[in-house]
Formats: structure tokens, C-alpha cells, sequence
């Protein structure tokens, strides 16, 4: 998504007031006006990995040509890594001027596509109205939801509040679900695709019949009708680049393996309990973000059952010297295992967290084996 800085948002807003005083005052669009939708490219950023959704106001005989954009939040927010978090940080919309919008892409190499509303003048009028309404009213600031409410979202709401009806649908990949709909997003993204695998639960396994996505949007456009004719019959190229691959040494299923590997092959007891401890703080940050976020994706995360809180306990039983305590709870994480890949089966992340289930699965036995109590012969 893109993200503008404030100051340049404020510049623009104070030239378009100045330079079209009637833009405030309901403002008619002339009847060659053209509205649009606007599918910005994937980026290498974190930001920008998704893409981009925006909309096109342009008529020239008013000298508008202006691109509204729903992604754009405060930095400056106070406690705003919390906020994100727990899923109540505020995103609102803001207005550029097309020159501009266009200008930052193409500094960041990022394709921009563009589908024209085929729509009655009345209706241009009225999404033109509705979007400045919106930014003036403060009806544009929303709480962030992955899934639910984003910059893709928020532009299928208002487009579908103008035409009186729900025009906009999704109509492809409803079959499959949400978690595979982003795997292709992650490529040469590993640890990316990895982290995004473990810390979602059950709601990113649900079918993806919902729009959250601008290339979704984007594929859905081409095919919806309105009033007995395609909405959007024509998808145009504005600026288009090859995206470039991002190459690095350490992000990628190599070091993954490795890393992996060389906990399981160096057989040491002191890599081990580290190994198992580290897992055990991550599940307890996923049952921590899964009771705190109002993200619901977050939630009901079965990922616990390999990033299991009870590893910790190993902590309290070493320092014990409690071989039963550790017997018996290397026993539970393996059983926990075994019922967290039957779960797995038919998930889209199954290849991808399978090393870490068969690296905690031989540790785990290594340690039953170590501790278990050895039974006296008798001669």
C-alpha cells in the first residue's frame, strides 16, 4: 500500500484549494469527466508487497485530475506499533494530484493500471461527491483489517454505496482460500511467507470469496456488469516494469534448511533446550497478539501446537533436574505434534513449516530418550 508523507498530503490540498476554490462547493463534473479505478504494482517492501488500489477523478474542462487514495496513515500516531498490533490504528483517505501519484511510482518502478467506470454521468457526479464528502467528513478514516477493510475494500464500498447496489463482486479464486491466495505474493520473500504462515490462524483458511486484494479487484472489474454492460471493459497501461527480484544471501529456503539442520546434527543439549525455548517464546507471543489484536486473523491459532508455550517449562525442570518433568513434557509436544499435522493435511503451509515439525520432532524425541527412567535389571 502506498503510504504519502503528511506534509506532501497538506501541499497538495492547500494548491487544490487555491487554484479551484470551487472544489469545495459541490463542484459538477462536465459530461466528458472519466472515473477510474487504479491498481498500483507489488513492491519489495513490506508496504508495498500487495499492491495498491486507488480512484481516478479526471476532467479536463474543470482542470481536475485527481487520485484518491485510501492507504494512508500516521506515522506519528502515539503507541502506534501497539496500535497496529492489537488492530485499532486508524488508516484514512487523502487526495493527489494524478501528476504526482503517477511521478511516485514511477520513481519506485512500480506498474500502474487503470479500468474507466463505464457509468452514466449522474453516477461520476455522485462518486466524485461521495469521495469528497468522505475525506471532509472524516467518513474516510477506518480501523485497519487485513482481510476485512483496506485500501481495496474501502474503494469496492464506496463504488458499490454510489451505485445503489452491490455491483462489485468477487467472481474468481473463490474456491481456494485466502492463505493461498497470498502465497504467489511472497516469492523470493521467504521468511516473509514463512512468518505470515505461523502467526495466522484459522481465518486465512476460510475460501477467499471476499475482495481484499488490489490484483484481485483488478480481476474481478473485468467481469462484473452494471446495468446490462461490463463496469470496467477495458483494462489500460499507464506505466508498466518488470518487477525486479529481490536477491539475498540470507532470505531464502537455504538458510532455513541449514540453520535447521545444524540443530538437529550437532546433537548438543545446550542447542537444544535453546532451540526449544525459542519456540516456546513465539507461541507465547501468538497466544499473546491471538487474546490481544482485534485482528481476527490472527486468532485461533492451532500454529501453537508446534510453537508450544509449554516448552518453557523446560526452563523450570532443568534447573530442577527434574528428568521426569522433562520425560513427560517432550511426550506432550510430541503428541501435540502428531495432532498438529493432522490439522496440516489439506492446509497451503503445510511444505513450508514441515522442517520445523520434523527438526522439533526429532529434538523432542532425543530429549524423551535422554531422560527417560531407566529400568533396573535384575540378575
Amino acid at each position: 500500500m502506498n503510504i504519502p508523507s503528511l506534509k506532501k498530503i497538506v501541499l497538495f490540498i492547500l494548491l487544490f484549494s487555491t487554484t479551484n476554490h470551487s472544489f469545495g462547493q459541490n463542484l459538477l463534473l462536465s459530461k466528458e469527466a472519466k472515473v477510474s479505478v487504479l491498481t498500483c504494482g507489488t513492491g519489495n517492501e513490506s508496504y508495498s508487497m500487495f499492491g495498491h488500489t486507488a480512484i481516478r477523478i479526471n476532467d479536463a474542462y474543470n482542470n481536475i485530475d485527481v487520485v484518491y487514495n485510501y492507504g494512508a496513515f500516521d506515522f506519528n500516531t502515539p503507541n502506534f506499533v501497539l496500535k497496529f498490533i492489537k488492530g485499532d490504528l486508524q488508516y484514512f483517505a487523502v487526495a493527489h494530484s494524478y501528476a504526482d501519484f503517477i511521478n511516485e511510482y514511477t520513481y519506485e518502478k512500480r506498474s500502474v493500471y487503470e479500468q474507466e467506470l463505464n457509468i452514466p454521468p449522474n453516477l461520476k457526479q455522485q462518486l466524485f461527491d461521495n469521495l469528497n464528502i468522505s475525506l471532509a467528513s472524516g467518513e474516510s478514516h477506518y480501523t485497519y483489517k487485513f482481510i476485512n477493510k483496506n485500501c481495496t475494500s474501502m474503494v469496492v464500498d464506496i463504488i458499490n454505496k454510489t451505485l445503489d447496489t452491490i455491483a462489485i463482486v468477487k467472481n474468481a479464486d473463490t474456491d481456494i482460500t485466502y492463505r493461498t491466495i497470498l502465497y504467489p505474493y511472497f516469492d523470493n520473500h521467504f521468511y516473509e511467507k514463512l512468518g505470515t504462515s505461523i502467526i495466522f490462524g484459522k481465518k486465512v483458511d476460510g475460501l477467499g470469496t471476499q475482495i481484499f486484494l488490489p490484483f484481485e479487484l483488478q480481476k474481478s472489474l473485468k467481469k462484473v456488469s452494471f446495468q446490462n454492460q461490463l463496469l470496467a471493459p477495458e483494462n489500460k497501461t499507464i506505466i508498466e516494469f518488470e518487477k525486479e527480484v529481490s536477491g539475498s544471501w540470507w532470505n531464502n529456503v537455504y538458510t532455513y534448511l541449514v540453520l535447521l539442520g545444524f540443530a538437529v546434527l550437532i546433537n548438543n543439549k545446550s542447542i537444544d533446550l535453546f532451540y526449544l525455548i525459542m519456540m516456546g517464546i513465539l507461541g507465547l507471543f501468538f497466544v499473546f497478539v491471538g487474546f490481544y489484536s482485534f485482528h481476527q486473523e490472527l486468532g485461533y491459532n492451532y500454529n501453537i501446537l508446534l510453537f508450544n508455550p509449554s516448552l518453557l517449562g523446560l526452563l523450570y525442570f532443568y534447573a530442577t533436574k527434574n528428568k521426569k518433568g522433562i520425560y513427560n513434557l517432550a511426550a506432550f509436544n510430541i503428541l501435540s505434534l502428531l495432532v498438529y499435522l493432522i490439522i496440516l493435511i489439506n492446509k497451503a503451509h503445510l511444505l513450508i513449516v514441515l522442517p520445523l515439525v520434523i527438526a522439533s520432532g526429532i529434538i523432542l524425541v532425543r530429549l524423551a530418550i535422554q531422560n527417560k527412567k531407566r529400568i533396573p535389571i535384575i540378575i
